[in-house]
């Protein structure tokens, strides 16, 4: 009985027992410098705001349409929800804390002081969020929630840096399969297409075929490209054009690294043969590692934020030991960490009921509830899920594997 009463209390907080009542929420649209934003703010406000950080994309900077996948419930809770658009596409670490701070102003400006801010975000808007909290001035931040942040911050492009080298290794001569560019990605002002890419990809690897239609040659190179990175199989296409197109924007964007490489393996060891051997060896240029490194690798330096970070463990684009890497700065009283264990790999592959059970659960200990665990956002994931669908995958006893296994330390 307690139980159920229980349920039917969450629900209820939720909104979703009921049929939500209409709501008359303000909307503020526009551009501030070269990003653009968004903020709605209920007719009911609790005089919280939510910033929202989306994910990584390499189109050009338009107006914002996602204000993230919990921004129903946050307003039918009382929040204000904001987001911008960042200023510049890709790895957009360089100048989005400052475009949080514009909006930031901007809100205050037309609705007061907020009583306290909560900052979220997905995959690339996890990091934005993490330096968010350790560097903005957005008024008192009680509370962040990441959903497959890349947490780890720049460290992540080494990763990038040796697949994208390593393919060339195994692919480079392969009649039909080279990509051009190598550590920068493409060659600055390349017309090479994700068609394209995705042609020479499969006919290096055979990635678009099943596997018995692959040569020997075919399904050999893609054992040693998949024993070098460790991803998932399902995941070759993605991480490079990551690897492709991303680098290339990350290197040749004046805003970004000035036209020079940031990342480097002179002196990696990868641990089979061919790829020591023959892999092209790479130097930062001048300066550019280091910008690269400030924009943005974390610190720890969180203040009093209490941080919620929910993470899936097969994710192939932004690899689960992104968690560890940020456990391992940020003070242990102010993180929980909680893993979702998948059948099939995903990137932010989550249900909606382990997405809001981590919200709620951040929600209750800013509030002042004690410290919530992986098992008690598991717990709160199996009550939502028969309303807001599951599955609830949640494993209190997975332990976060160390990056250096997946990217090797520089």
């Amino acid at each position: 009985m307690k139980r159920t009463l229980a349920v039917l209390s969450l629900l209820a907080v939720l909104g979703l027992g009921a049929s939500a009542r209409a709501h008359a929420d303000i909307v503020v649209t526009g551009q501030a410098g070269r990003a653009f934003y968004r903020i709605v703010v209920p007719d009911t406000w609790n005089g919280g705001l939510v910033f929202w950080n989306h994910g990584f994309s390499l189109n050009p900077v338009g107006p914002v349409t996602d204000m993230g996948p919990l921004s129903s419930v946050q307003l039918s809770e009382g929040w204000a929800v904001a987001a911008s658009s960042y200023r510049t596409p890709g790895w957009a670490l360089f100048g989005s804390t400052n475009d949080l701070e514009n909006v930031y102003r901007i809100f205050v400006a037309q609705f007061g002081t907020p009583q306290q801010v909560i900052v979220t975000g997905a995959s690339l808007g996890g990091i934005v969020t993490a330096a968010a909290i350790e560097q903005g001035d957005l008024g008192n931040v009680t509370g962040a929630l990441s959903l497959c942040g890349a947490l780890a911050g720049s460290r992540n492009w080494q990763g990038a840096l040796d697949l994208r080298l390593g393919y060339d290794v195994l692919c480079s001569t392969v009649s039909g399969a080279a990509i051009p560019g190598g550590a920068e990605g493409l060659p600055l002002g390349s017309t090479m297409t994700n068609a394209q890419l995705v042609a020479a990809v499969n006919t290096c690897f055979g990635i678009l075929l099943p596997p018995p239609n692959r040569t020997p040659a075919q399904q050999q190179r893609l054992d040693t490209f998949l024993n070098l990175t460790k991803l998932p199989e399902n995941f070759v296409l993605t991480v490079m054009g990551f690897g492709t197109f991303a680098m290339s924007d990350l290197v040749h964007d004046f805003a970004k690294l000035k036209r020079k490489v940031g990342t480097e393996n002179a002196n990696v060891v990868y641990g089979i043969p061919l790829i020591d051997a023959e892999i092209e060896r790479v130097w930062p240029r001048p300066g550019a590692g280091q910008r690269l490194a400030e924009n943005y690798t974390p610190t720890g330096r969180v203040g009093a934020t209490k941080i919620v970070s929910l993470h899936t463990d097969k994710d192939g684009l932004v690899i689960v030991e992104n968690e560890r890497e940020y456990a391992d700065v940020v003070p242990a009283a102010n993180l929980t960490t909680a893993i979702a264990v998948e059948a099939t790999a995903s990137h932010c592959g989550f249900s909606a009921a382990e997405t809001l059970a981590s919200w709620e659960a951040l929600r209750a200990w800013v509030a002042g509830s004690p410290k919530p665990t992986a098992a008690n956002i598991q717990s709160a994931c199996v009550v939502l899920a028969p309303t807001v669908g599951g599955p609830c995958r949640i494993d209190p006893a997975f332990v976060v594997p160390d990056m250096d296994g997946r990217i090797r330390p520089r």
